[in-house]
This record gives C-alpha cells, structure tokens and sequence, in this order.
C-alpha cells in the first residue's frame, strides 16, 4: 500500500525514455525510433501511450508577445498497458515527418514528447530535441538569395491566420540587403511551403522609403510587396534560381 502511494506521486513509478535512431532530419522524412518503459516498484495500469512532435511559435497579444506550443503530430503508441515491477517494455515506432514543420533556424525548437497516461498518479515524461535541416529545394533557394546579396539576420515562428497552412504559424526568414539592393530594399521575407511536389516561395519585399511618397506609404504599411515561386525537384539543375528570383524582385519594385 504505501509502495502504491510513493508511486502516485512519482516516486518508485514506472519510467519512459526515447530513443532515437536520428535526431537531424529534413521535412517529410521518417522519424524512427523505441519508446522504452521501466516498471517501478509496483504493478501501474498505462492508460495511453503518446509520442508528440511539437514546435514553438509567437503570437501577438495586445500588450505583449506570448509563445505558444504546436502539436505537429500526436501519435498514439498504445491503449493500454500494464507494467509489471522492474519489467522492460520496448515499443517502437516511425513517424512520417509533416513537410510544413519548421527548421530548427534562430530560436525555433523541434521535439518529441512521450508520455504516459497512469491513473490517480503523476504521469511520466520524456522529450528529446530534434535537429530538423533544410529540404535541398530549401537550401537552393537560401543560397540564391544569399548569392544575390542578402544575409540571413533572423529566423522566427510567428502565429498568422493568412497563409492557410497546415498549422496556425508560419516560418519567416528574415534577409537585409548587402549588395545591390541596400538602397531599394529595407529587408525581404521568405516563407516556405514544401510539398510532396515542390517548394512553394512566398516573398515579401519591404520597400526603402523615398521622398515623401516613400515616406507615407512607410507610414501607411503599404510598402510591402509579394511575390510567389514555386520550385521543382528538376529546378535544382535545370534552373538559374538566383535569376528567377532577381527578376521577380526587380519586377516588384520598379
């Protein structure tokens, strides 16, 4: 009895640790790994069984910024269980990695998070960091961009309900101008949207205010213009990105 009572606050209860087979992954891949589960010092009824992919984002609130989490992924291991004393439970599992989930850039965390769920006790936990890199299509066009002249200054999760993504954020890369464009362009966002079929680009060029033209369009939020790619598995060779993308600017700012 007083073993059941140690083990429904936590102590001399049953254990989860993850193991992952690789921790630096790239969007739409899959995730392997074993969910191991240690008895404690008495027999305990597992209700569930989860792992989670989550991720963190930033919302604007009226007064201040707040962050808030996202499940990207829950998945359901098992039911139910019941774990005897000291006995070793290993469950394995592969998760196909969401192509919209963010890249571990900045200040953006990727984890997975296992749980148990036992009755009238407190519930084991685990997470575990994941290294998530960019898909080539990605990188070909981080790297056209920077060949252009821009340089990467900041990379962030920001809540939005306009892109009509998966998920209620979206991943801006954030560039300034170092090289042609310092004097018609204050930064440009990039925003991704891989697909099974190719990357969507969202870009957003922040104009320079000239004049007071410049200056009331600054003042007015309407300096900003978008500009849509969508790049192919076949545009990584086929395609002189750097000047798709230089073309669309010009055409966008002129």
């Amino acid at each position: 009895m007083f073993k059941n009572l140690l083990a429904s606050v936590g102590i001399g209860a049953a254990k989860v640790d993850t193991k992952l087979f690789n921790n630096s992954v790239v969007p739409g891949e899959t995730l392997e790994g074993e969910v191991y589960i240690r008895g404690g010092d008495v027999s305990q009824e597992i209700s569930d069984i989860y792992v989670k992919l989550a991720t963190e984002y930033e919302r604007e609130t009226e007064d201040s910024t707040v962050t808030e989490e996202c499940v990207l992924i829950n998945y359901r291991l098992l039911e139910r269980l019941t774990i005897q004393p000291k006995e070793e439970v290993v469950v394995p599992f592969a998760l196909v990695l969401p192509h919209e989930m963010p890249l571990t850039l900045g200040r953006t965390p990727v984890y997975i998070r296992t749980g148990l769920d036992i009755k009238s006790a407190i519930n084991p936990r685990d997470r575990d960091h994941l290294e998530v890199r960019p898909h080539p299509l990605m990188q070909r066009v981080l790297q056209a961009v920077e060949n252009l002249g821009f340089h990467l200054y900041k990379v962030d999760c920001e809540y939005t309900h306009h892109f009509a993504g998966a998920y209620p954020f979206v991943q801006e890369f954030e560039f300034r101008p170092n090289g042609q464009y310092r004097n018609s362009l204050d930064e440009l966002e990039v925003v991704f949207r891989l697909k099974p079929e190719g990357l969507e680009v969202l870009l957003e060029l922040d104009k320079r205010a000239r004049g007071w033209q410049g200056l009331l369009e600054e003042a007015f939020d309407v300096d900003e213009r978008y500009a849509r790619l969508f790049v192919k598995q076949s545009d990584l060779y086929e395609r002189d990105l750097e000047a798709v993308i230089d073309q669309t600017i010009q055409s966008h700012i002129h």
